[in-house]
């Protein structure tokens, strides 16, 4: 490579990559140095300088002339200097420098493999730095080719991966189509550089309701959790300290209007707005929107269990498609939610009721002696025998008669 061809290379490449033009001539005095080693022999103290202005590559090592050589390394012998440089005396310093057709062919190759590899560190460095901030932030970009797994997609020059397990069920990547993406990780250590980016996570729904709804974006608004069943259905928790700013209505805007536009961007998929609340009945009750709710009753509190009861029409909303509309409220709220449709509870209620023992109606012996057992219901009664029951205080053989017909019109059997 002529030196005026490196100049240029170099000149034009650093303008082109934004790459330091010092920094890549001192990068080809150093592969230089490496690649003159078997020229001058293992621990020579080789040195290169690249003149910046001229263009011109000296590669020499320097050594003292003595009469006596006991370092090689630094050291020449007198005779042989002389045969290299004519007029010289002991104590001299001297400099070898590199043939120039040999020079011209190591100069090439160093120069070729640095602009190679540091044009390629840079890109990747240009790469990292760029994307890095833009971690949990939306792009758009544009489908490239799709793989059996894999989606690979073009952010302007720059290629990005979108791996299967952060696409969207059922979500078509046709190439070519523009769509947007959440960047998940800018990964260093890879080679090159990847941009692994997400389109199945919750927090893409978010960061898309943050760009449609200012009261979000500004902080008026703020998102309490988000859960999703990618391509289906979103739940999303919002709630404002300011007691003077509607976060729902922030939220879902005129006629819907805010979530519909993320609902085309996300291929149909269906975002509930859900108020948040402290008060955990409130919150299990808003978080099966949009079905009814007619009431919460919290069965545990430690292990976060709730019976919901609602309307008839309203249970297969509050279900939701293969369950999902119960399973995301469980999900955001935290707490087992168990269902039921009113006609259900109230036929529980009633049953209940119903199998409660009537101990105002029973001799008081008698029904003291079965509350001291802790026996409240007929069902309880028929664990015991007929000879346990005709031994209880109070009971005559009539009233006992009475107990085993009541048993057996509701199916239970006494034993003997």
């Amino acid at each position: 490579m002529e030196k005026e061809n490196i100049i240029e290379a170099i000149e034009s490449l650093a303008k082109e990559k934004g790459i330091d033009r010092d920094y890549l001539i001192e990068a080809i005095e150093e592969a230089l140095k490496a690649a003159s080693q078997k020229y001058f022999g293992e621990g020579e103290r080789i040195e290169a300088n690249f003149d910046r202005e001229k263009g011109e590559i000296k590669v020499h090592v320097k050594k003292r002339v003595v009469n006596r050589v006991e370092d090689p390394t630094k050291e020449i012998h007198i005779e042989q200097a002389k045969k290299m440089f004519g007029d010289v005396k002991e104590g001299d310093e001297v400099e070898i420098s590199l043939p120039p057709e040999t020079l011209g062919r190591l100069a090439a190759q160093a120069a070729k493999s640095v602009l190679f590899n540091k044009v390629k560190e840079a890109e990747e460095e240009r790469v990292f730095n760029e994307y890095k901030d833009l971690e949990g932030e939306i792009i758009s970009a544009r489908i490239h080719r799709v793989t059996d797994d894999d989606v690979y997609l073009l952010i302007g020059k720059d290629e990005a991966l979108l791996p299967k397990k952060e696409q969207v069920p059922e979500e078509k990547y046709n190439p070519g189509k523009e769509m947007k993406f959440l960047v998940l990780r800018v990964l260093r250590e890879s080679k090159p550089v990847q941009i692994i980016v997400s389109r199945s996570r919750p927090e893409f729904v978010g960061k898309l309701l943050e760009r449609e709804i200012p009261e979000l974006k500004e902080g008026k608004v703020k998102i309490k959790k988000i859960v999703r069943e990618p391509g289906i259905r979103s739940k999303v928790a919002v709630y404002s300290e300011d007691p003077n700013v509607d976060a729902l209505g922030s939220c879902i805007g005129m006629k819907g209007n805010r979530v519909l536009s993320v609902t085309k961007e996300l291929s149909g998929e269906r975002i509930d707005i859900i108020q948040w609340d402290e008060d955990i009945e409130k919150f299990i009750a808003n978080s099966l929107s949009p079905a009814r709710v007619k009431n919460v009753q919290i069965l545990d509190k430690e292990r976060k269990i709730a019976e919901v009861v609602v309307p008839d029409d309203s249970y297969s909303v509050a279900v939701g498609r293969k369950g999902t509309n119960i399973r995301l409220a469980s999900w955001l709220t935290r707490w087992k939610i168990i269902l039921k449709a009113e006609s259900e509870k109230r036929e529980e209620i009633l049953k209940e009721v119903d199998e409660r023992l009537p101990f105002e109606e029973f001799p008081k012996p008698f029904a003291l002696a079965l509350k001291k057992r802790k026996i409240f219901t007929w069902s309880q009664l028929k664990d015991l025998s007929l000879k346990e029951i005709s031994r209880l205080p109070g009971i005559t053989g009539k009233f006992l008669n009475r107990i085993k017909e009541e048993l057996e019109v509701r199916g239970y059997r006494l034993r003997r």
